[in-house]
């Protein structure tokens, strides 16, 4: 059994529309509903926990989505609202997705679900395309990173369930990402490829960007 909790709880900021970014509308929906869709429509997939800030309105739009088992409140830090999300799943396997990447494929998710079956803990990534450079403390270049070993980290990340408990309820730091929690005690990790399409909706041109995906996606 496979549980998704989606990471919904964020202010979103820097999107400055005065709202939880993932009630944004998106091609005729929200962002939320969008991002739920290929989880829905996998057969890998038994049952979604969404977090949020603001459960009352959460359920008013995803009521009725099939899979949707709960509908947490969010902590004060992503680490803690993963930990509510995680209290609700039920299954061996648990995917963490943040709920702003509305652009997530079903094709994906199950590869990175296979992964984290057969590994572990697995998660989605995308190669650097850009020259990387580590810096010193005062801001001066000390060396170039090799790209063949940088990605950049995407979500859904997968682990045993169980697992992934314990170990956020080891760790004294709080993390950007789950992953970086089983890394803090040693732990591997398996990346797969993913897609550069699979953007986190952060600010207004990343509303148009996915638009422009999403339309393209159904043209085809």
């Amino acid at each position: 059994m496979v549980s998704v909790v989606i990471v919904a709880a964020g202010q979103g900021r820097r999107m400055g529309a005065g709202m939880n970014k993932v009630y944004l509308p998106l091609c005729g929906r929200t962002v939320i509903e969008t991002t739920l869709a290929p989880f829905c429509n996998s057969d890998k997939i038994d049952e979604i926990i969404v977090v949020t800030d603001d459960v009352e309105k959460c359920k008013s739009v995803v009521c009725g989505i099939p899979k949707v088992k709960a509908i947490v409140l969010g902590g004060a830090t992503r680490q803690q609202s993963v930990r509510n999300g995680l209290s609700a799943a039920s299954g061996e396997f648990v995917a963490i997705h943040d709920g702003a990447r509305a652009l997530i494929t079903e094709n994906e998710i199950e590869k990175v679900i296979d992964a984290g079956k057969k590994y572990g803990a697995a998660t989605l990534g995308v190669r650097c395309k850009d020259t990387i450079k580590r810096i010193d403390s005062d801001g001066f270049i000390e060396k170039t990173e090799n790209r063949d070993f940088l990605y950049q980290v995407q979500t859904p990340q997968v682990f045993k369930r169980l697992e992934i408990i314990k170990m956020h309820e080891m760790a004294h730091s709080d993390f950007t990402d789950d992953c970086s929690v089983l890394e803090s005690f040693g732990k591997r990790i398996k990346m797969v490829e993913g897609s550069y399409e699979n953007i986190k909706i952060t600010t207004p041109e990343d509303i148009e960007v996915a638009e422009k995906i999403l339309e393209k996606r159904h043209m085809v």
